[in-house]
């Protein structure tokens, strides 16, 4: 049964809607409970001093002018107050480095934490989910993240103390006054909780649009020879451009509804406040506060407003880092369909690269309703060439699939020297195994780390001694800076019969005994065809080897020559023995040979 692949979840999964989706954040916090400790002492000690500026007043006004001018008391209290500045100045400043470092240190495990995790899936997640997808979950997810550690987490939590704090303090100078402010909060609360349901929803769809601007802009920037080509920049300039203003209108309903909602908070409260402070006016008036108390009153209430304004801002950033942390913790939980067993079975240690197809069933996960395999049996014997030859959609290249264990058959089984893939472990198998792919990869980096990729620990007179037997030593040479020369994404700096013998050098560096090649020689010009062949044989010279190949020509001198159709074996043997039959060898050979002559 197909799996759903991961993707984005509607607005109204009511799991996207909750705060507590930030644990998996938290959890990566806990991990660096010094940082914690400190930004959280510094956080208190921020608050109170922010609280103490208006007690410093208080104390200026009733000790200071209380009876007459005391310019002694006066100048007490602001070089306390200078002090209190001070220190809040130095607590902020250790609040900020503290918290912005454990925004970072969070960012870098978690994307970390995802990447290990993604190296470990099998084809079948990315068959089902675009990279281009997860990657932008692994940057502006991410970025949410390390906005939320790094600031709104901070500002949330220091305004929260603050309001706590400074609540508290009303009550010291007016039980009465502080008494109405506390009943009025309920009413200040009631558009938090009502319209953040909506913020929740439109925050994860807005998500989900730039997620989808990043998957355009990879797609087409990874294409542009393609685009240019054939004259479709307008087209994709128009794609673009309509994701760009999906993502604009996302933001912009997600932007109207928060500006109500923040809106509506602080008109209440201030509000509420002018009303309080028209009722602390009349104490004073009759005696029952002193004017110290009133402006100390004044000050406090501003910044516990400030502050429960703050909160109502950064409550949208919450869930916005809310929906982020969702989508990665959906890459986090994604566990592989192919792993090893609890106890492996270890391989014989003189390795033969000996491998058998014991009547296999296999259908792709994305395609049940096929059959790409049925009832599929072959042996590989130790150090002989088997070529698999037949029409598009044969079932051959889903030979190399099964053999590296990407997938298991649905039945039958396959061994590797004698043990079953399913019982020994992936990695175990894969360092058996040698791939010359038919699409090459070369990945954006130096011509030394490609080669290096078959085997890391390599020397440069390994690297060399490998490429002079892939014939790549020359091109390599004349690069500008040799083996430390950038070969471009993609390999963009080589040409296709040069990148597929730097493929074939990184397979002689591997120095597997098994060997797998698929269409290694497909789309390419009859010199560097010459050259590539002639890298080939040295590469299979020793090594058991399975060769998918559409041009018979390349496959002549195979020990035995697989012929399929329809995911089964129809016809096997040597070239002349079937090119002498009337099969589809032969009426495939007799096609291609003709077209050459």
């Amino acid at each position: 049964m197909a799996r759903a692949p991961v993707k984005a979840a509607p607005p109204t999964d009511p799991q996207e809607r909750k705060l507590g989706n930030l644990r998996l954040v938290w959890a990566r916090a806990l991990r660096y409970p010094g940082h914690i400790a400190a930004a959280f002492v510094a956080l208190c000690v921020s608050s109170a001093a922010t609280l103490g500026i208006p007690w410093g007043f208080k104390r200026v006004i009733d000790r200071g002018f209380h009876g007459g001018f005391d310019p002694h008391a006066v100048s007490a209290s602001f070089q306390l107050m200078l002090v209190v500045v001070a220190v809040l100045a130095v607590a902020t400043a250790i609040r900020f480095w503290y918290v912005s470092w454990l925004g970072e240190r969070v960012v870098a495990d978690l994307r970390i934490e995802v990447q290990e995790n993604l190296l470990t899936l099998s084809p079948r997640f990315f068959e089902e989910n675009r990279p281009s997808e997860i990657a932008s979950r692994l940057t502006s997810d991410t970025a949410l993240i390390e906005q939320v550690v790094g600031t709104t987490i901070s500002v949330a939590l220091r305004s929260s103390f603050t309001m706590i704090g400074g609540i508290a303090s009303l009550f010291t100078l007016s039980v009465k006054l502080a008494a109405m402010m506390v009943v009025g909060l309920p009413l200040v609360l009631l558009p938090i909780i009502l319209m953040g349901r909506q913020v929740r929803g439109l925050s994860r769809g807005s998500q989900d649009r730039i997620a989808e601007v990043g998957a355009r802009a990879t797609e087409t920037l990874g294409a542009m020879r393609i685009v240019q080509a054939f004259n479709q920049e307008p087209r994709e300039a128009d794609r673009f451009r309509s994701a760009a203003e999906a993502v604009f209108a996302a933001a912009k309903r997600r932007i109207r509804v928060r500006a109500i909602m923040t809106s509506m908070v602080i008109g209440l409260f201030f509000g509420a406040i002018i009303l309080i402070l028209w009722e602390g006016t009349l104490d004073v008036a009759s005696g029952r506060m002193t004017g110290g108390a009133i402006t100390a009153f004044v000050g406090i209430c501003l910044i516990v407003a400030g502050s429960f304004g703050s909160l109502a801002e950064v409550y949208g950033d919450l869930l916005r880092g809310a929906g982020a942390a969702s989508r990665l913790s959906e890459l986090l939980s994604e566990r592989a369909e192919i792993r090893a067993p609890a106890h492996p079975r270890a391989l014989p240690e003189f390795a033969l690269g000996h491998l058998r197809f014991e009547n296999v069933t296999f259908q792709y996960p994305t395609r049940p309703d096929v059959s790409a395999l049925a009832g599929f049996s072959l042996d590989v014997p130790p150090g002989q060439t088997v070529a698999v030859v037949g029409p598009s959609g044969a079932g051959k290249s889903t030979l190399l699939q099964l053999a590296q264990r990407f997938y298991d058959p649905q039945g039958g089984r396959l061994l590797l020297d004698g043990v079953p893939l399913t019982e020994a472990d992936p990695a175990d198998i894969r360092r058996r195994i040698a791939m010359v792919p038919q699409d090459t990869v070369i990945f954006g980096a130096s011509a030394r780390d490609n080669l290096r990729y078959g085997r890391w620990d390599a020397d440069d007179e390994e690297l060399w001694t490998a490429a002079e037997a892939a014939n790549a030593a020359g091109f390599l040479k004349a690069l500008p800076e040799g083996l430390d020369t950038f070969l471009g994404e993609g390999g963009a700096r080589l040409s296709g019969g040069q990148r597929q013998r730097v493929a074939i050098a990184r397979a002689l560096l591997r120095d597997a005994p098994l060997l797998l090649l698929d269409e290694a020689t497909s789309a390419l010009d009859a010199e560097s065809e010459r050259l590539v062949q002639d890298a080939l044989e040295r590469l299979m010279n020793g090594r058991t080897t399975m060769v998918i190949a559409h041009r018979l020509a390349t496959v002549r001198s195979a020990d035995r020559i697989v012929v399929m159709e329809a995911g089964r074996i129809v016809e096997q043997g040597t070239h002349d023995e079937l090119f002498a039959g009337s099969g589809l060898y032969a009426r495939l050979a007799k096609l291609q040979f003709d077209a050459v002559a």
